[in-house]
């Protein structure tokens, strides 16, 4: 696998993997607990994309995978995702028409569930000129998103730090989405229940 796309050509997705938010009801980082069908949270998040998307950029925003050592990575300021994704939108960034901004809790996803996603988006949005975010269960689903590298500029700009008002103030579409993809996995009860269902 690749973390970017071959010299001359530009990919349609990228992958941002954010690994930087607190995590004491688990024990440990949450990016580093172990995933039923192997590897790390964040790693398996990392192989769902690259089996995808297998030339699409990947950059992990927070702290490093064990399973993914060589993969870009910038450091996330530990204050909310909203200021992480600023922080990410001021620096440059490898060439792709969006990037899937997902959190390393949301261990649900799978090849198949990522690419119906990438389609819904790419219909919804042809341009790529909107953040694509789900609407699960009367819930906005800022993390799991697609946002646009058009918007990283304005993004940048943004001041909230809550990810909700930051998405308020760009261009964006919400999907209405069914999904087990888009439960975070954030307390041992929820993860005992996921794991249950891996079985």
């Amino acid at each position: 696998m690749t973390s970017s796309p071959p010299p001359g050509t530009q990919a349609s997705t990228g992958l941002l993997l954010l690994t930087g938010g607190g995590s004491s009801r688990m024990g440990m980082p949450k990016h580093l607990l172990d995933h039923p069908a192997g590897g790390t949270w964040g790693g398996h998040l990392v192989r769902v994309f690259a089996s995808v998307c297998p030339h699409g950029p990947m950059c992990v925003l927070g702290d490093p995978l064990p399973d993914w050592p060589t993969l870009p990575r910038l450091e996330d300021p530990r204050q909310g995702p909203a200021v992480a994704l600023r922080a990410w939108s001021s620096l440059p960034a490898p060439a792709a028409r969006r990037w899937w901004v997902v959190a390393c809790d949301q261990v649900r996803w799978t090849p198949a569930r990522l690419e119906i996603w990438l389609a819904l988006a790419a219909a919804a949005d042809p341009d790529a000129s909107h953040w694509v975010l789900a609407r699960h269960q009367g819930h906005l689903q800022p993390l799991g998103s697609l946002l646009p590298a058009s918007l990283r500029t304005r993004l940048a700009a943004t001041g909230d730090r809550s990810l909700q008002a930051v998405v308020s103030q760009l261009p964006h579409l919400i999907l209405d989405l069914e999904g087990n993809e888009w439960l975070d996995v954030d307390t041992p009860e929820a993860r005992k229940a996921f794991e249950d269902t891996q079985e």
